[in-house]
C-alpha cells in the first residue's frame, strides 16, 4: 500500500455543514463506490469477501441510479457508513453518479471524519489525481454537457484530486486480485472499532457449535486434545463466524 499526502487545502462543496451530523449508530461498516465495469468481477469479489469477513457492506443496485441526483438511499448509506471504499477503474470518471458519490464521500470525510480508502484498479493513481488518460477523456465530455454548471465539474475534479492523494491500494496488471482483496480486508478490519462484526442469522447448527467453541476458549484450552477439538470445530464454521469468535475472545488468555 503506497502512502500519499493529502491536500493541505481540500476543495469545498456547497453542502451545508448542518446536513452532516454524526450518526448515533452506523448503519454500515463500508460503503462501496464503483463503476459498472467492475460490478460483476472485482467489486463483486470484494463485496463478498467483506461480507464473509463479517463486514456489513453497502453495494448499490443498478435500479437505484435514476434521475439527475443521488437518491436518498445512496446519501443515507454514504453518511451512515464508517468507511468508504472507492474503486477507481478506467471508466469511473465517465459516470456522473460515481462522481457525485465521490463528492459526497469526501464531504463526509471532512465533516464526519469518515475513513476513505481508494483502490486504483488497473489505473495509474496519477491519472486519477491529474485527470489524464481515460479520466481526461471523460471530463472533455462533462465540460461539454455542463457548460452552464462549471461548479459541478470543478467539484468533481477537486474530489478526484483529493481522493487520489489518500493512502490506498493499487492493482497493477502483474498482481492477482485475490491477494489484493485479502490485503484490503486485513486493512479494514482493525479500523472497525465495533467489537461485534456484522453476523447474519445463524445457519442451522452453527449457534450450537459456536457455544461449544467459546466455552473452550473461556476455560483456557491448553490441553492438546482440547486444542485439536477447537481447531476441528473452527474448520467447520463459515469465515464470518470465525471472525465473530475472534473479535469476541481476543482478550481471553489460556
Amino acid at each position: 500500500m503506497a502512502a500519499t499526502t493529502t491536500l493541505s487545502k481540500p476543495f469545498s462543496s456547497s453542502s451545508s455543514s448542518s446536513s452532516y451530523q454524526p450518526p448515533a449508530d452506523y448503519e454500515y461498516d463500508v460503503f462501496l463506490s464503483f463503476r459498472g465495469d467492475t460490478r460483476k468481477n472485482f467489486t463483486d469479489h470484494l463485496y463478498h469477501g467483506l461480507k464473509d469477513a463479517g463486514i456489513h457492506t453497502f453495494r448499490d443496485d443498478e435500479e437505484i441510479r435514476k434521475g439527475e441526483d443521488l437518491s436518498s438511499e445512496i446519501l443515507q448509506a454514504i453518511r451512515g457508513s464508517r468507511i468508504s471504499v472507492i474503486v477507481f477503474s478506467k471508466n469511473y470518471a465517465s459516470s456522473r453518479w460515481c462522481l457525485d458519490e465521490l463528492v459526497e464521500i469526501m464531504e463526509c470525510r471532512r465533516m464526519l471524519k469518515q475513513i476513505v480508502i481508494p483502490i486504483f484498479y488497473h489505473v495509474d493513481p496519477s491519472d486519477v489525481r491529474n485527470q489524464r488518460g481515460s479520466y481526461e477523456e471523460a471530463f472533455v465530455e462533462h465540460e461539454k454537457r455542463y457548460l452552464l454548471d462549471k461548479d459541478k465539474v470543478f467539484r468533481w475534479r477537486g474530489a478526484l484530486t483529493e481522493a487520489a492523494h489518500l493512502s490506498g491500494w493499487h492493482l497493477p496488471d502483474s498482481r492477482g486480485e485475490a491477494e489484493l482483496i485479502r490485503d484490503i480486508i486485513q486493512d479494514i478490519l482493525p479500523r472497525l472499532d465495533n467489537k461485534y462484526l456484522f453476523v447474519a442469522l445463524y445457519p442451522v447448527g452453527v449457534e450450537a457449535r459456536m457455544k461449544d467453541m467459546t466455552s473452550l476458549l473461556c476455560v483456557g484450552a491448553t490441553d492438546v486434545r482440547m486444542v485439536e477439538a477447537f481447531l476441528e470445530m473452527l474448520g467447520k464454521l463459515p469465515s464470518n463466524m470465525v471472525w465473530f469468535i475472534y473479535k469476541n475472545n481476543f482478550f481471553l488468555k489460556p
